[in-house]
């Protein structure tokens, strides 16, 4: 027994084939417009059409350069300059004395020059030093003996040394005797006096030649106990 096809049925079944592909094909639109991206034409598009004119850039490798020249030394140049030339000319000279054979020529003295005055120096050190007959030791002891102790010192109790200067001359004698230091009370004065009654004493020689000689000695005022 066959059976009948139903019309209907089959338009349904039609129908909602198509209604599923048009979704389909809705969906497919719809996605492929929120996915498709758009760019402007613009010069960026034309990148690869644009004709290279630029050179290829090579890479040169450094280059040595040899050392500069060393300085060139200008060798000094020598001037050969002609010798003077010697001028040979006739000098006449003119002179009115006339001379004969019996014509005496007197002779010219030359003064002599004046003999420079020896400066006085007095030295202070010198070679062979001034001493007195005896040696230190004995002039001492003569100060000793002939030194009288001043009364006023003796009562004011003064005791003390009086430096004494003097200059021992190229004969020996002593001048010039003065206290350069003293203790005052009569002292500086008896010290002069007996370094001036002093015998006359050796000179003081420089170069072997006597010389005055200045000298400073001390002379000792003590008390006695």
């Amino acid at each position: 027994m066959e059976l009948k096809k139903n019309p209907s049925a089959d338009l349904e079944k039609k129908s909602a084939l198509f209604m599923n592909i048009g979704l389909c094909v809705s969906l497919l639109l719809v996605i492929t417009a929120f996915e498709w991206r758009f760019y402007d034409r613009g010069s960026a598009m034309d990148l690869g059409n644009i004709e290279d004119d630029f050179e290829d850039l090579l890479e040169i490798p450094p280059t040595e350069q040899p050392p500069p020249p060393p300085p060139v030394i200008q060798q000094p140049e020598i001037i050969e300059v002609p010798d003077e030339e010697e001028i040979e000319e006739e000098i006449e000279i003119e002179i009115d004395v006339e001379i004969t054979e019996e014509t005496v020529i007197e002779e010219i003295v030359f003064e002599e020059a004046p003999e420079e005055e020896e400066v006085d120096e007095i030295f202070t050190i010198v070679e062979d030093q001034p001493q007195p007959p005896g040696g230190m030791g004995a002039f001492y002891k003569y100060v000793g003996t002939t030194l009288r102790y001043p009364a006023q010192a003796r009562r004011m109790g003064i005791e003390g040394k009086v430096f004494v200067q003097f200059v021992v001359g190229k004969d020996g004698s002593l001048t010039d005797v003065q206290a350069i230091k003293g203790i005052g009370a009569g002292c500086d004065e008896e010290a002069v006096r007996v370094i001036s009654r002093a015998k006359k004493w050796s000179p003081g020689k420089q170069r072997g030649r006597p010389v005055r000689v200045r000298m400073i000695l001390p002379i000792t005022f003590k008390l006695g106990g």
